[in-house]
């Protein structure tokens, strides 16, 4: 007897952890269809991390997942229900409940006799689901299924993705038609008030915009003292016992990214079977599923299509797909995203040293493309400045608003939340805010991932002008009910939600108002010259360049925190950035009254040289 037949006996004996395991260990050694080799390393994987042998199995890639499916079929002694087997009924999928049949892998497929048929993905789990099953359908008769099939009442698990979230907390209820008549009504008489007194209507939107600069710039000031003061933590506890971690990535129209993605989430060092990567595409983006069909993707990497819905947004993506992970921890990347290898592990080693209140965890933002034009330079110093602030904004025990990436939650805290709202175009900032509002918190991590810049100022206004449209928005669904608000965070946190929404879209609204007053070192006239003394008009002059100095510093502390050798030369010249920001917050406006709930897409790939 060789070592390896020696080895591989003791490793299937009855000792095995998961009932099943052995059985199928057996049947697929017996019909060749896994070397012994792999078979004892995957063995001593399930006896050390858990979980199931079938999906240590397809994880590594050693079998199919038709042939592992026909073999367990064989060792229950059940059909293999296929395509070609006879029509589901879809009354008893909605009997039972579309989303648990997702989630616990079930599918009753019809009445037969005096039994109903049930489907499963996990026949070694059946007989825990029996006593409900049993209770609504009466006898239940096991058969195995491709997991494909679970998609039979996709519409109205579509349907369910985009209302998942409570309505008291959604903006789905938001009507763009009921804000025409008052925002109508608002045009109307500023424009009555610059013609009749132009001077004191432009003095009134100078104060009102000198204030909302005032008190968002601020705000990024006491963040950045908090941040310069932040300590670093002690090393985590090793975790013993690793979990499955699910990492999904929506994609859209995407054709170009598989490869580049394969192999940068490749990098992650974290175990591969322990791993599992959700593709999630739209069902009608036919060239992104069918880049990703030709694509020869590792086993811990799967597709799941999102049926078509009455929105097409990342957050009903993620709704919808997030009842197909299997981790307890679920994390967020795009498509262009290059984390860090260790990323994974410190932000299982953080989960584990934290109680269950810590919800969710953001990592770092930067570009791998920074000097591929002044566009993504500038966008480069306002990343390295912002995501050096937020360490302090959570020193300050403000509400953290989330970046749509790097985001990685608690699974049970998710769902308590409602997961994602799907009509928010800025879904995580909205879920930050909730987040905070239900007592969970939110940590920043020290681990980067990088991502593409946006070079081109067509595609950076389309895309900021949806991350303003969502501010908009996320702003009026929370402010639906102030007092409630200021109960659930608190009188600070409440007025950082204000200064950060309200104060930023009203700062990149009226900044244009402020913008007249370079007109005074190039020698010509203000207009409230003549009605305002010489005091308060330096007074204001003084605090406009005081905005203007502190952004800069802003931007020189976080360049001096990256990896990134751009000269500081560049941060002055963000000075004819910003208007972009403003043509952005334009366009978001006008957006918020047409199309509040359109999803601007981001076009990725275009400098894509990260790797």
């Amino acid at each position: 007897m060789s070592a390896v037949t020696a080895h591989l006996r003791s490793a299937i004996e009855p000792a095995a952890p998961v009932r099943g395991a052995n059985a199928l260990a057996r049947k697929l050694l017996h019909h060749g269809l896994v070397h012994p080799h792999d078979m004892v390393e995957v063995l001593r994987l399930h006896r050390s991390q858990g979980g199931r042998l079938a999906d240590l199995l397809l994880a590594r890639g050693l079998i199919r997942e038709e042939r592992l499916l026909a073999v367990l079929a064989e060792i229950w002694g059940v059909g293999l229900y296929s395509d070609h087997s006879p029509k589901i009924d879809p009354r008893l999928i909605d009997a039972f409940g579309a989303v648990d049949c997702q989630s616990l892998h079930l599918l009753p497929c019809q009445v037969i006799g005096g039994g109903t048929l049930v489907a499963t993905a996990h026949p070694e789990e059946f007989h825990r689901h029996c006593p409900r099953l049993e209770a609504v359908f009466g006898p239940v008769l096991m058969v195995v299924i491709e997991s494909v099939l679970l998609r039979v009442r996709g519409a109205g698990l579509a349907r369910l993705a985009e209302t998942r979230v409570a309505a008291c907390d959604s903006c789905r209820s938001y009507r763009a038609e009921a804000m025409r008549l008052p925002v109508m009504i608002l045009a109307l008489v500023a424009v009555l008030a610059g013609a009749l007194w132009p001077a004191s209507a432009l003095l009134a939107l100078v104060i009102v915009a000198l204030l909302a600069g005032i008190a968002f710039t601020g705000l990024k000031l006491a963040a950045l003292f908090g941040a310069l003061h932040h300590r670093a933590e002690p090393p985590p506890p090793v975790v013993v016992r690793l979990p499955i971690v699910s990492v999904m990535v929506a994609l859209y129209r995407e054709s170009n990214i598989a490869p580049r993605l394969i192999k940068r989430l490749g990098r992650l060092d974290y175990p591969q079977e322990l791993l599992d990567v959700l593709l999630v595409v739209e069902a009608e983006d036919l060239l992104t599923r069918e880049a990703l069909d030709r694509a020869n993707l590792p086993g811990w990497m799967r597709v799941v299509v999102v049926p078509d819905g009455t929105v097409k947004t990342k957050p009903r993506a993620l709704n919808f797909a997030l009842d197909h992970c299997r981790g307890s921890i679920v994390g967020v990347y795009d498509a262009e995203d290059a984390p860090e290898p260790d990323q994974i592990r410190k932000v299982v080693q953080r989960f584990h040293a934290r109680g269950p209140d810590l919800a969710c965890l953001q990592g770092r933002l930067e570009f791998y493309n920074p000097r591929i034009n002044w566009l993504s330079r500038c966008f480069t110093i306002e990343y390295a400045a912002w995501f050096r602030l937020l360490p302090g904004v959570e020193q300050l025990g403000l509400a953290v608003p989330l970046g749509g990436t790097t985001l990685f939650f608690r699974r049970a805290a998710l769902d308590t939340l409602g997961r994602w709202d799907a009509h928010n175009v800025t879904e995580d900032a909205d879920l930050g805010m909730r987040i905070a509002r239900r007592g969970f918190r939110t940590e920043l991590i020290d681990t980067t991932t990088f991502e593409e810049a946006t070079c081109r100022p067509r595609s950076w206004v389309k895309q900021r002008s949806r991350w303003i449209k969502g501010f908009m928005m996320t702003w009026l669904t929370h402010m639906r009910d102030p007092a409630l608000l200021w109960r659930e965070l608190g009188p600070r946190r409440f007025v950082g939600f204000q200064l950060l929404f309200g104060g930023s879209v009203l700062h990149a609204l009226l900044a244009p108002v402020l913008w007249t007053f370079w007109a005074l070192p190039l020698g010509l006239p203000h207009p409230i010259q003549a009605i305002v003394p010489d005091v308060w008009l330096w007074t204001l002059i003084l605090g406009f360049f005081a905005i203007e100095i502190v952004l800069i510093a802003f931007g020189i502390v976080g360049m001096g925190r990256t990896r990134h050798r751009l000269s500081t030369l560049w941060v002055p010249t963000m000075i004819l950035y910003y208007p972009l920001a403003t043509l952005a917050a334009y366009k978001a406006a006008w957006e918020m009254l047409v199309h509040p709930f359109y999803w601007d897409k981001t076009t990725h790939g275009e400098f894509d040289i990260g790797g």
